[in-house]
């Protein structure tokens, strides 16, 4: 007898919908056959499968079982097959199921004592069924919370094998799950982190508003200890909220790469993401025969900081260009292609020289021009010119920190004027799929960021004097338009030219640090904290 149940597979944070075909006969030999491409951990559900069934205190047939996965030209991994197979096994000997295999999804990975156990994906898996007009899905406890996010489908939960045979019987019903989302969303917590914690950089603190305005990537060069990776941690609390859509697509990203808590079915803070500067090519952007999302992708809709950047293997920065440019990452295998959402704030800090404290008032820097050359130059020009702001973020003197925190800006109220400047930009903006001002193309620009007559011949003599290229001018252009977007003003002015040429430190010469050293051991010596 044949029987089909329903189930789904990945590919990328996408599912479709895969058919558990089963037959089971007496005629020959014998044997379990699992075929349509199966991987090497869908070939080993023949004993998990087995064993389930045994344990759960089935009878496993002593016939020929064949199970085809079908579309069968499409390769299947992982074990959330492992449910619908014994359920089709199971319904060819008696018949259960009937309609309810044709109207609901099953997928679970079996556990030997009959358990069902969560899986990779289920997110993806509930809207994929929504979407081909299906009545539910079937999942395991720990996967119905993220499942259930998904409204206008029923989301049942499966404890266990035999459960599964009694809902399909008809004598005991499953658990039915719903989560309010609109709940959810309104308590998203953030991190307890606040901007004012940081006692003075106020440039750089005015930067990260504006790259939170914008939607910029940014760099902070600095000492060791002068806050930028604080800067950098506190950057997602002046983000705007997430929607309902963010949230939906960044947890998809989480749950196919199995690292969503079943406690937070739904992702509803942005994602801070900090790989260490050992990260491998494929950390970074994904890895495996079935690519899984790597830090590039886990950063979407959130912010990705790199810290001591120039660490970072040059060919692992250039992996960078792609979503940075595209805001999404393309991975080729063998026989497959993935695609993953990346769109992220890029946020990097490095140091101004090997030492670390080239310019630094206090602490003498003994690092000779070229030295310091070579140590930039592991940032490659391109990925140099996809960076909107490079800001430079000094040392604290001790009156800035021991200053009081009645004087401090708040997140909240940072965060209220970058919901104001991207209301503007979406306004602008509407087509656009994230409508901020450092995703505008050459057409946008030139539409929405023409200068007067000052603040052109300003641009100009800066491009003249530092020989920006295209793509860089086009940078000083959107930021431009960020700060005046910030002051809802329509017109940019020549300050806010002015401010975004100052964001561009690395395009400036390299300080001598002859004449650095020689210029501190003039100054007067004033007291700080290293």
């Amino acid at each position: 007898m044949i029987s089909t149940v329903l189930s789904a597979a990945l590919v990328g944070i996408d599912a479709y919908r895969v058919e558990v075909e089963v037959d089971v006969t007496n005629r020959g030999l014998p044997k379990f056959t699992i075929v349509g491409l199966p991987e090497e951990a869908v070939r080993e559900s023949r004993e998990r499968v087995r064993t389930a069934i045994v344990n759960t205190g089935f009878t496993f047939p002593s016939h020929r079982i064949t199970v085809n996965l079908a579309p069968a030209n499409r390769k299947k991994e992982g074990t959330a097959f492992d449910l619908p197979i014994a359920l089709g096994i199971l319904s060819a000997l008696n018949g259960a199921g009937g309609p309810i295999l044709q109207e609901l999804l099953f997928v679970g990975e079996l556990a030997l004592n009959g358990e069902v156990r969560p899986v990779r994906g289920a997110l993806s898996m509930a809207l994929m069924a929504r979407q081909c007009g299906m009545r539910g899905i079937v999942v395991p406890t720990e996967n119905a919370g993220e499942a259930a996010v998904v409204q206008e489908i029923e989301v049942y939960s499966v404890p266990g094998l035999a459960e599964a045979m009694e809902f399909l019987a008809g004598s005991s019903p499953l658990k039915r799950h719903h989560t309010d989302t609109f709940s959810l969303l309104s308590q998203a917590s953030q991190s307890g982190q606040d901007l004012s914690e940081i006692r003075g950089q106020s440039l750089a603190k005015r930067a990260i508003e504006v790259a939170a305005a914008g939607g910029h990537n940014v760099l902070l060069v600095g000492p060791p200890g002068s806050g930028k990776t604080m800067l950098a941690r506190r950057l997602p609390t002046i983000l705007p909220p997430m929607d309902l859509e963010e949230c939906l697509e960044t947890t998809r990203i989480y749950s196919t790469a199995g690292l969503l808590d079943p406690k937070r079915p739904l992702i509803t803070e942005r994602p801070f993401r900090s790989p260490h500067h050992h990260a491998s090519d494929a950390g970074m952007v994904g890895g495996g025969s079935y690519p899984r999302p790597g830090e590039i992708s886990l950063a979407h809709n959130g912010v990705l900081f790199l810290d001591e950047l120039p660490e970072f293997r040059r060919y692992v920065l250039d992996l960078l260009r792609q979503p940075l440019e595209e805001g999404a990452l393309c991975i080729a295998r063998s026989g497959i292609s993935v695609v993953f959402p990346s769109r992220f704030l890029f946020v990097a800090a490095m140091n101004p020289c090997p030492c670390g404290y080239l310019g630094d008032p206090i602490r003498p820097c003994f690092c000779d021009e070229a030295q310091i050359q070579r140590y930039r130059s592991r940032l490659s020009g391109p990925l140099l010119d996809r960076i909107d702001i490079q800001v430079e973020v000094p040392r604290i003197r001790w009156k800035e920190l021991s200053h009081s925190a009645l004087h401090q800006v708040h997140s909240e109220e940072v965060r209220q004027r970058v919901i104001r400047a991207r209301a503007i930009q979406k306004a602008r903006l509407p087509a656009s799929p994230a409508p901020h001002n450092a995703r505008m193309g050459p057409r946008e620009i030139a539409a929405f960021c023409s200068l007067g007559a000052d603040s052109a011949r300003l641009l100009e003599a800066a491009v003249d004097r530092l020989g920006f290229s295209p793509r860089a001018c086009h940078r000083v252009l959107k930021v431009s338009r960020t700060l005046a977007d910030l002051e809802e003003t329509e017109q940019i002015e020549v300050r806010h030219v002015a401010e975004a040429l100052q964001y561009r430190i690395f395009d400036r010469p390299v300080q001598d640090p002859d004449r650095a050293r020689t210029d501190r051991s003039a100054a007067p010596k004033t007291g700080g904290v290293a």
